[in-house]
């Protein structure tokens, strides 16, 4: 076991499977030399060749466009979209072909291929490095979609990602690359060196896609979350002394709608928090769900804490960001409906 943040727990993935399988390759936008804009590639392609890191023209489109041919063909690629915001040229390509390949061959071809992209604010990044798109993707039949909230997982995740035979969206929440963020900006960073789920096991391991994990038992209600979030509703638990149950859903597609169900059903309340804006966000499919499986369990009406239904304002960060005192008082309105 070694002591890692996020971004060395997906290069290690990275270059595990580079040294595991000869078909994996990486490409992108900066990938190759520079290492990534995060760094998450750092090394790769002094470690294992020009032919298996390189660096593409600023072409979203074709970056994908060119993953889904070499999947096609055998290869396992994973390519980078350096910010998610910047990942809509490519979404015809990942719509219309690469989630579409087995379905529309009868089997004969599939698209085993992995897109990772940076998702989400708390950095500054403004309306355009700051979005957070995973609901356009889960929509999407034949598109797995991925978002760790520690390097654990992230390790584990990109790995079975990078195995899956069919294409999978793996967005890397950036605000917690090199430490967990609880929401509160006017308070010191926390590295992930303090955090139990950065003790990272250096070879091959992996964390199974569509398998929800509670980050913390409880039995007044249930907390949904994902990415950054995990760490801001935990804050928020803790903050307001709630006996909540928390479950990080790791994968939004496949969904692991058993776990959320039974933890609803016991606790009869929940509250999902997610970055991304209100109006039809992945809470509001969550949501659906939830009144499907657990209607004749719940005690009060289902709250939703999300962005807003505007672009991510850089001047305004803060009074965007979801923080913990809006979580607890969605909790405090479930509790005493």
């Amino acid at each position: 076991m070694a002591v890692m943040n996020m971004v060395q727990a997906l290069n290690s993935a990275l270059d595990v499977m580079l040294a595991r399988d000869p078909d994996v390759l990486i490409f992108g936008e900066d990938v190759g030399y520079f290492g990534g804009v995060f760094r998450v590639t750092d090394g790769l392609q002094k470690k294992h060749g020009l032919t298996r890191c390189f660096d593409a023209p600023i072409a979203e489109g074709g970056i994908v466009a060119a993953a889904i041919g070499m999947a096609a063909y055998g290869l396992k690629p994973v390519v980078e979209i350096q910010f998610a915001d910047y990942i809509l040229p490519a979404y015809d390509q990942l719509v219309s072909e690469a989630a579409r390949l087995r379905y529309r061959s009868a089997g004969e071809f599939s698209a085993p291929m992995v897109v990772r992209s940076p998702y989400g604010g708390g950095i500054f990044g403004g309306q355009t490095h700051s979005q957070s798109p995973e609901a356009i993707f889960a929509h999407v039949s034949g598109l797995k979609t991925v978002i760790p909230s520690n390097p654990y997982d992230a390790k584990g995740l990109l790995i079975s990602s990078i195995l899956d035979p069919d294409p999978v969206i793996f967005l890397e929440p950036k605000r917690i690359y090199t430490g967990p963020f609880d929401g509160n900006h006017d308070r010191p960073l926390t590295p992930w060196s303090k955090h139990p789920a950065s003790e990272v096991p250096q070879d091959y391991y992996t964390v199974p896609l569509g398998e929800a994990a509670i980050v913390r038992p409880g039995s007044a209600l249930t907390v949904l979350a994902y990415g950054t979030m995990v760490h801001v509703a935990l804050a928020a638990v803790d903050e307001g002394g709630f006996d909540a149950e928390v479950i990080d859903l790791r994968t939004i597609m496949p969904l692991d709608i058993d776990s959320i169900a039974a933890s609803v059903n016991r606790t009869g309340r929940c509250v999902i928090v997610h970055e991304a804006t209100r109006t039809c966000g992945f809470g509001a499919e969550l949501a659906a769900l939830v009144e499907e499986r657990c209607f004749y369990h719940l005690e009060a009406p289902t709250e939703r804490v999300t962005g807003f239904d505007t672009p991510y304002p850089h001047a305004f960060e803060w009074e965007y960001f979801i923080t913990p005192k809006r979580i607890i008082d969605a909790i405090h309105r479930v509790l005493t409906a």
